[in-house]
């Protein structure tokens, strides 16, 4: 039993102490691993993905993806200065990177590390499509969604753990209960709403940042009708995804661009490609 309530205390501590301020939402968010911590491991792992995978330089397409993510990063530091969060970029080392690949995706790593597949760019269509891929995956790396996931991870580990300790003394049919149990709810009833929240997250915060760069946010959810189109209703049920359905972000987007638009109109923007 001591060791069980050590667990727990353990586990207070570390979501008490374990909070960041979203400099975009202003709310406390689970994170203690710190920048020093995953920055360099996350730069070493992008250099290495670049390494192991062909690069598309000295293209229209390339600097365009270049372009548009320094663009949504000066609209995000014109954001931060403005807010209070200055120095907030200081140890960011942002790159942009479009990679030889059919497949419909791009990424971010902490720290600003982003990659584009040259897959996206059909859906995208032009400068404005790929201005709302880009700002969603800044956004990701703004809002510390990797530390978070990293922590979250940890808990959950711990959170094995300390009911492993708790039912140790019962039958071994009630341990391999619990561990089935502990592992299929804390996936469906945890993790993966965490992560559904971080993509509608980065949706909102994404727009804020397209609108500020010049970007008309109301072409968000003409982007993701696409992307419905194209994955042909294969995604799985929205419970069961780490992402939200792409019905939910056409109506998130749509509800959210005037608002958008409302905020770049604070930084002088008033007109969007």
């Amino acid at each position: 039993m001591r060791i069980k309530n050590l667990f727990i205390a353990v586990f207070a501590v570390f979501v008490m102490l374990g909070c960041k301020t979203n400099p975009f939402t202003g709310e406390k968010n689970l994170n203690f691993v710190s920048n020093d911590q995953i920055f360099p491991a996350a730069f070493a792992q992008y250099d290495q993905f670049l390494s192991e995978n062909k690069v598309v330089t000295g293209t229209t397409e390339a600097r365009m993806v270049k372009n548009v993510g320094q663009k949504i990063v000066t609209a995000s530091e014109r954001y931060l200065n403005a807010n209070g969060y200055q120095g907030y970029l200081k140890d960011f080392a942002w790159e942009f990177n479009l990679v030889d690949d059919e497949a419909v995706n791009a990424w971010a790593m902490p720290g600003g590390k982003v990659v584009a597949y040259t897959g996206i760019l059909p859906v995208a269509e032009d400068e404005t499509g790929l201005a709302v891929v880009m700002a969603h995956e800044v956004a990701h790396a703004l809002a510390d969604h990797g530390a978070q996931r990293m922590s979250a991870a940890q808990l959950q580990q711990l959170g094995a753990v300390a009911g492993s300790v708790a039912v140790s003394g019962r039958s071994q049919q009630t341990q391999q209960i619990f561990a089935q149990a502990y592992g299929l709810g804390s996936q469906l009833g945890v993790m993966l709403p965490f992560s559904r929240s971080h993509e509608t997250e980065a949706d909102r915060i994404g727009l804020t940042l397209m609108a500020i760069a010049g970007y008309d946010p109301a072409e968000a959810a003409g982007l993701w009708r696409r992307m419905a189109a194209q994955s042909s209703g294969q995604a799985p049920p929205e419970f069961l995804s780490t992402h939200p359905s792409s019905q939910t972000r056409i109506n998130n987007l749509t509800k959210w661009a005037p608002a958008a638009k409302a905020e770049a109109a604070k930084y002088g923007v008033t007109s969007f490609k």
